[in-house]
């Protein structure tokens, strides 16, 4: 069941990638090109949050239920704290994610509330900016050398 959630978890971190980075360019776009917001635009904000939804889902029950890492850290948040791999599973990883999904959240109520279609672009190239930085660097990416952690591009 842990590799499955972990496979479907790293498998979603590409869809959370590829949404955001294509409602970041668009927003880019219609921010330089001087462009309506667009169905399209709202589209890929909408597909950004149910990728990122979904991922904190698994993330979730991988956090609660299944991760072995996790549970240690949760029962010895001290010794949890002397390992790069236990602060990062434990806290570093989940608190960035959760702030970005937040971000997105609020980026996307702003977006509607705004009348102005620069400004909508404008929120948007910066909120999912914002938000697509930090994924980048809590994601932990196979390349990474120690102390940092790293996992495989896709889970098997």
């Amino acid at each position: 069941m842990y590799s499955s959630a972990l496979w479907l978890h790293s498998l979603l971190r590409w869809a959370v990638l590829i949404t955001g980075l294509v409602a970041w360019v668009r927003a880019i776009g219609g921010k330089t090109g001087n462009r309506p917001w667009t169905p399209k635009d709202e589209l890929w904000g909408l597909l950004l949050t149910i990728s990122a939804d979904l991922q904190l889902l698994v993330g979730l029950v991988l956090y609660i239920f299944l991760s072995p890492i996790t549970r240690l850290g949760v029962r010895n948040f001290a010794a949890a704290m002397q390992s790069d791999a236990a602060r990062f599973f434990t806290v570093e990883h989940p608190a960035a994610m959760i702030i970005t999904i937040a971000l997105i959240h609020v980026a996307r109520v702003k977006i509607r509330k705004a009348g102005d279609p620069q400004r909508k672009h404008r929120i948007a190239v910066v909120m999912f900016g914002i938000a697509m930085i930090l994924i980048v660097i809590a994601i932990p990416w196979p390349f990474m050398p120690p102390p940092f952690v790293s996992r495989p591009l896709l889970h098997r």
